[in-house]
């Protein structure tokens, strides 16, 4: 693959992007807390649940917490969790 030349100004998008990351993935989180509280379709619940996992790792969530929280699919434990991270 090429190596890729950036300006500046996308070198300063991508830099911000990497240092607020957890920030965006703890809004990601709040949004699908919000997500799962409306949603009645199991599919798209199992969909969630499983993004919300990825989003909790990226915000920095241990491993083993977020495995237990996927396990238990408690909303509640998931919107307490987002509380105490924001």
């Amino acid at each position: 693959m090429a190596k890729r030349d950036y300006t500046p100004h996308q070198q300063g998008i991508i830099k911000r992007f990497y240092e607020h990351r957890d920030t965006l993935a703890l809004q990601r989180l709040a949004e699908i807390v919000s997500d799962l509280y409306v949603e009645t379709a199991e599919a798209k619940i199992t969909k969630q649940w499983a993004a919300a996992h990825k989003q909790m790792l990226a915000a920095g969530v241990h491993k083993h917490e977020a495995d237990t929280l996927l396990a238990e699919r408690d909303l509640g434990s998931l919107a307490r969790l987002v509380a105490r991270l924001a």
